[in-house]
Protein backbone atom coordinates (compact mmCIF):
# COMPACT_ATOMS: atom_id res chain seq x y z
CA UNK A 1 0.00 0.00 0.00
CA UNK A 2 2.86 2.38 0.76
CA UNK A 3 4.36 1.90 -2.72
CA UNK A 4 1.00 2.60 -4.38
CA UNK A 5 0.55 5.78 -2.36
CA UNK A 6 4.07 6.96 -3.21
CA UNK A 7 3.45 6.26 -6.90
CA UNK A 8 0.17 8.21 -6.81
CA UNK A 9 1.85 11.20 -5.16
CA UNK A 10 4.69 11.12 -7.70
CA UNK A 11 2.22 10.99 -10.59
CA UNK A 12 0.27 13.91 -9.12
CA UNK A 13 3.43 16.00 -8.71
CA UNK A 14 4.53 15.11 -12.26
CA UNK A 15 1.16 16.31 -13.63
CA UNK A 16 1.48 19.58 -11.72
CA UNK A 17 5.00 20.08 -13.07
CA UNK A 18 3.76 19.64 -16.64
CA UNK A 19 1.15 22.32 -15.93
CA UNK A 20 3.91 24.73 -14.86
CA UNK A 21 3.27 24.39 -11.15
CA UNK A 22 5.91 23.88 -8.49
CA UNK A 23 5.72 22.67 -4.93
CA UNK A 24 6.75 25.17 -2.26
CA UNK A 25 7.16 24.58 1.45
CA UNK A 26 7.27 27.50 3.85
CA UNK A 27 7.55 27.75 7.61
CA UNK A 28 5.36 30.39 9.21
CA UNK A 29 3.87 30.94 12.62
CA UNK A 30 0.62 29.22 13.45
CA UNK A 31 -1.23 32.55 13.34
CA UNK A 32 0.04 33.36 9.82
CA UNK A 33 -0.78 29.96 8.28
CA UNK A 34 -4.33 30.93 7.24
CA UNK A 35 -2.99 34.13 5.66
CA UNK A 36 -0.38 32.24 3.61
CA UNK A 37 -2.99 29.68 2.55
CA UNK A 38 -5.27 32.52 1.46
CA UNK A 39 -2.50 34.06 -0.66
CA UNK A 40 -1.82 30.67 -2.28
CA UNK A 41 -5.54 30.19 -3.00
CA UNK A 42 -5.79 33.68 -4.51
CA UNK A 43 -2.83 32.95 -6.80
CA UNK A 44 -4.43 29.66 -7.89
CA UNK A 45 -7.85 31.20 -8.57
CA UNK A 46 -8.16 32.22 -12.27
CA UNK A 47 -10.42 35.19 -11.42
CA UNK A 48 -8.10 36.65 -8.77
CA UNK A 49 -4.61 35.57 -9.88
CA UNK A 50 -3.75 38.60 -12.05
CA UNK A 51 -4.81 41.15 -9.43
CA UNK A 52 -3.14 39.22 -6.60
CA UNK A 53 0.11 38.77 -8.51
CA UNK A 54 0.22 42.47 -9.45
CA UNK A 55 -0.37 43.51 -5.85
CA UNK A 56 2.30 41.16 -4.50
CA UNK A 57 4.86 42.25 -7.10
CA UNK A 58 4.15 45.91 -6.41
CA UNK A 59 4.41 45.46 -2.65
CA UNK A 60 7.20 42.90 -2.32
CA UNK A 61 8.99 42.28 -5.60
CA UNK A 62 9.24 45.56 -7.48
CA UNK A 63 12.97 46.22 -7.01
CA UNK A 64 14.42 43.50 -9.21
CA UNK A 65 17.77 44.72 -10.52
CA UNK A 66 18.91 43.33 -13.87
CA UNK A 67 22.62 43.56 -13.14
CA UNK A 68 25.27 45.09 -10.90
CA UNK A 69 24.94 48.53 -12.48
CA UNK A 70 21.15 48.57 -11.99
CA UNK A 71 21.54 47.23 -8.46
CA UNK A 72 23.99 49.99 -7.53
CA UNK A 73 21.78 52.62 -9.18
CA UNK A 74 18.79 51.49 -7.10
CA UNK A 75 20.73 51.33 -3.82
CA UNK A 76 19.64 53.80 -1.13
CA UNK A 77 22.73 56.00 -0.76
CA UNK A 78 21.22 58.98 1.07
CA UNK A 79 23.37 60.09 3.97
CA UNK A 80 26.47 58.19 2.86
CA UNK A 81 29.57 60.26 2.13
CA UNK A 82 31.06 58.94 -1.11
CA UNK A 83 33.84 61.53 -1.50
CA UNK A 84 37.49 60.61 -1.07
CA UNK A 85 40.48 62.77 -0.32
CA UNK A 86 42.95 62.73 -3.15
CA UNK A 87 46.09 61.04 -1.84
CA UNK A 88 48.86 60.74 -4.41
CA UNK A 89 50.61 58.15 -2.28
CA UNK A 90 54.30 58.09 -1.59
CA UNK A 91 57.17 58.93 -3.85
CA UNK A 92 58.72 55.86 -5.40
CA UNK A 93 62.21 55.89 -6.81
CA UNK A 94 62.29 53.69 -9.90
Amino acid sequence: MVAARRKAVNNYRRRLKRQGMTRVEVHVSKDDAPLVRGVAQALADPQRERETRAFLRERFGGNEAKGLKALLASAPLEGIDLTRDHNPGRDVDL
